[in-house]
């Protein structure tokens, strides 16, 4: 049960928790991208596995952060999801967003900073490390196949979610953090690469926003691309589309 809290209360843990969430995520790629082959007899580049199983912790991590004060949205498509179909205030949506936003910001310069020395040697001009933080297409003229990836991702994200949090459903407990987090490792491992896994409007973007201020030329915003809308809509609507299923083939048939 959550406690009562003030608005303020509420947007600094939203603020931490996505920023704890984005440390893990965009530092794992980092580790994965940098390192991989720079560090004789040691191996450091794991791969996709690291990073869906990082990005997976990340996420519980996060949980145990804002969870208590929230109930630890940390993704816009997730408060939108509760506002349609769990009764959480409208008003509270933009500055949830917007909160979300400023965290995987300022979590995504934090990345860069401590990895500065890195990025200079391995892109000295920053033009093609910009998937370090935000996420772009394996087919970039195919945008349509990236919009289908993100609203299913996002789709079994909300579904499961509602599914493990819904007390008619499964009993609450202490797993539950843990258990959003596999969430993430699974649909990662089984939707990951057509448009890199965000299933999170702040995760990219916010991420994006710091590489366009920091110089990217690969930023999906400013270099002609706009693919940044991809992984914004995407998630929304599959948000919407997973609240729906679930409430309509599962939780209305539950007893009360």
């Amino acid at each position: 049960m959550l406690m009562k809290t003030t608005l303020t209360a509420e947007l600094l843990a939203e603020f931490l928790g996505t920023l704890v969430l984005i440390l893990f995520g965009n530092g794992v790629v980092a580790m994965v991208v940098l390192f991989g082959h720079q560090i004789p007899g040691e191996v450091v580049n794991g791969g996709f596995t690291n990073i869906t199983v990082a990005w997976g912790l990340g996420v519980t991590m996060g949980i145990y952060i804002a969870g208590k004060t929230t109930g630890a949205h940390l993704n816009p498509a997730v408060t939108i999801a509760l506002a349609a179909y769990r009764g959480f205030p409208w008003r509270k949506v933009a500055p949830y967003c917007l909160v979300q936003i400023a965290g995987a910001f300022l979590a995504a310069a934090l990345v860069y900073w401590n990895y500065h020395p890195a990025f200079l040697k391995a892109d000295p001009a920053l033009d093609h490390t910009a998937g370090i933080f935000t996420t772009f297409p394996a087919f970039p003229g195919d945008p349509l196949a990236g919009l289908l990836d993100q609203t299913i991702g996002t789709a079994l994200l909300i579904m499961l979610i509602f599914a493990v949090t819904d007390e008619r459903n499964q009993p609450p407990g202490n797993l539950q953090p843990l258990m959003v987090g596999l969430i993430v490792v699974v649909i990662g491992m089984a939707f990951g690469g057509i448009h890199g896994y965000a299933i999170n409007p702040a995760r990219d973007f916010g991420p994006r926003l710091f590489t366009v201020l920091a110089g990217f030329k690969n930023n999906g915003l400013t270099d002609g691309t706009l693919v940044f809308w991809v992984p914004i809509v995407g998630p929304i609507l599959g948000a919407l589309l997973g609240g729906f299923t679930y409430d309509s083939l599962i939780r209305r048939y539950l007893k009360a």
